[in-house]
């Protein structure tokens, strides 16, 4: 997948793509991959190196929210309501998001970036090509790569679209879609009008952990690929976790563990925003690694 930047486009959703070099990692291997301490490298998940969340991000249990400190969060149950970036709010399954569609660039090929890649080509496949890119102000710390969202226009239309990518918008509600998703929703009407909100995925197979090609027993990253929910936290059991360990989410979806799991057996427990876990236990890995749950799908 290309990572040049998008020329300049009449849509409002502008791809620097969380200030491009500045917020990902300036050392990347051909799937961004970095690690602390080398030329580039970096060891902070964001703006302040947060988890899940931007500055002032929280979750909130039924109905309620918990703040976390700068830019951290805690993920509460059904209900709760997750804020993204700074001030934007997506419901946990449930709130919607009002603002505008419009026309990529969202696709799995071509001349521009999507922020949560790189996706191999069976995770293309299995998410298909009804995809979406939303506001910095709800993925701008990767809180919402892979997630779902129902997208339900004003003149009547409607889809489920997976996040892969995030921009700058005219209004923080705005989406861009990919083409197969704007054949779905549009009738040509103008203000493309709709609301969105999280939602679960289609079922198309197990959970995948993909582990970044510069990964390894010290410095241990991934994505969660394919969940059918959204995901508030990953924790690990490893050799250099001898109790359930929360990972740093970094702002391109990525879940990091900066001193690694050590050698040998590890436990990953995944814990969705509306409450369900998911605990897969691997013998090992290698950066590169794509791995199926064995545990399968969230319920």
């Amino acid at each position: 997948m290309s990572r040049n930047s998008i020329m300049q486009r009449p849509s409002p959703l502008r791809w620097a793509l969380l200030g491009a070099t500045a917020l990902l990692v300036a050392a990347c291997g051909d799937d961004g991959s970095s690690a602390p301490g080398g030329a580039g490298g970096n060891t902070t998940g964001g703006t302040g190196g947060n988890t899940a969340g931007g500055t002032g991000g929280n979750t909130g249990g039924t109905g309620g929210s918990t703040t976390g400190g700068t830019g951290g969060n805690t993920t509460g149950g059904t209900g709760g309501n997750t804020t993204g970036g700074t001030g934007g709010t997506a419901g946990s399954l449930g709130d919607p998001v009002s603002g505008q569609y419009h026309l990529g660039p969202v696709e799995w090929e071509g001349s521009f970036w999507n922020s949560c890649a790189p996706y191999p080509t069976s995770i293309q496949t299995s998410e298909g090509s009804m995809l979406a890119g939303v506001g910095l102000s709800y993925n701008g710390e990767g809180q919402l790569c892979d997630a779902c969202i129902l997208v339900e226009t004003a003149a009547g239309r409607s889809a489920v679209l997976r996040v892969v990518t995030t921009g700058q918008t005219n209004d923080p509600g705005d989406i861009d879609v990919s083409s197969a998703a704007y054949a779905e929703l549009d009738t040509g009407e103008y203000p493309r009008a709709m609301t969105w909100r999280l939602v679960p995925c289609p079922a198309t197979g197990p959970v995948y952990y993909q582990f970044q090609t510069g990964a390894h027993a010290w410095w241990s990253s991934f994505w969660v690929r394919n969940a059918r929910l959204p995901i508030g936290t990953v924790e690990v059991l490893s050799t250099n976790h001898a109790s359930f360990t929360a990972l740093r989410r970094g702002p391109d979806g990525t879940w990091n563990d900066d001193g690694g799991f050590g050698e040998g057996a590890f436990t990953l427990r995944v814990t969705a925003l509306s409450g369900e876990v998911l605990e897969d236990e691997f013998p090992s890995f290698v950066g590169g690694d794509l791995l199926a749950s064995p545990s399968g799908q969230f319920p």
